[in-house]
């Protein structure tokens, strides 16, 4: 029997009654399948290790992947690059990454930062990161002349002999 036309039904012929309802109202069965100890013998190690690993006993939540706040994070650390704080620009463009990874503006911004705060080795591996997200990006250019830069010997803190 097919389900009625919404256009050929009224509430008065619906009846006081409830009815079914497919929500949340709807018990779901959580518990593992038969012989699941059996089938996935390892699979209790699994859970065991992530515990272990979180140090916490719980199995973390991931991270939310959150474009809108990862674009507020840009924008914020934009205004701080600007204003030379480039330690609080750092902050929110590692924000930026938490909220949508391989971002390729926060990962080039971020190498920005991190050049200016005098830590070549990080900046190199953010331009490098960069590169591999949009080898063609409109960044690409700049990347590879900062990573070309960033592998002196001088760029190090270190004379070139």
């Amino acid at each position: 029997m097919a389900p009625p036309r919404s256009d050929r039904v009224h509430a008065s012929d619906l009846g006081d009654e409830p009815g079914e309802s497919s929500s949340k109202d709807t018990p779901v069965d959580l518990s593992p399948p038969a012989n699941d100890d059996k089938s996935h013998p390892q699979s209790e190690g699994a859970l065991m290790d992530a515990a272990v690993s979180s140090g916490t006993g719980d199995v973390n939540e991931a991270q939310l992947w959150n474009p809108h706040k990862a674009a507020k994070d840009i924008e914020v650390g934009d205004f701080y690059f600007k204003k030379k704080n480039y330690r609080a620009a750092e902050d929110r463009y590692r924000g930026a990454l938490m909220y949508k990874h391989n971002d390729a503006t926060a990962t080039f911004r971020l190498a920005e930062s991190l050049e200016r705060l005098e830590r070549p080795a990080e900046a190199r591996q953010e331009y490098e990161n960069y590169l591999q997200i949009l080898p063609n990006g409109p960044e690409a250019e700049a990347a590879k002349k900062a990573l070309e830069r960033l592998k002196s010997p001088t760029a190090n803190g270190k004379p070139a002999h």
